[in-house]
């Protein structure tokens, strides 16, 4: 089995949902590494600035994090880049995708890519 998962919640809101969200993510993604199934973490949109958030020992899911960090594959350019992101994506090792080329940005993380190789994609 292949899972996407698209964090797109945006920490900076201070809610308990986002927090929510991302933590669920990464359970999700725990779980399936798991199980041995084939799994990628992305962040697009205000989920850029979570890497920066995640890999601060105080946070809550930085342990949750760390054992998945193999399996995120990257940050979307443009919306890093929009929600002023990169740097802190950048400084996490999270690699800057733009492989969607998209007139008026410097490129997003294709997501179609995902859907088109048949995997199962979850959205938080």
């Amino acid at each position: 089995m292949k899972t996407a998962i698209i964090v797109m919640s945006d920490p900076k809101g201070g809610s308990e949902e986002a927090l929510g969200r991302v933590f669920n993510a990464l359970a999700l993604a725990f779980e399936c590494k798991q199980k041995g199934d084939e799994v990628a973490v992305v962040f697009n949109g205000t989920g850029t600035r979570w890497p920066a958030e995640l890999t601060k020992l105080s946070h809550p899911a930085n342990g949750l994090y760390n054992s998945v960090r193999d399996v995120v594959q990257g940050a979307s350019c443009g919306c890093a880049e929009v929600f002023g992101a990169t740097q802190g994506a950048k400084s996490c090792g999270v690699p800057i995708v733009k492989d969607n080329a998209l007139a008026g940005t410097a490129g997003l993380l294709s997501l179609r890519r995902y859907v088109a190789e048949g995997w199962n994609t979850v959205v938080f």
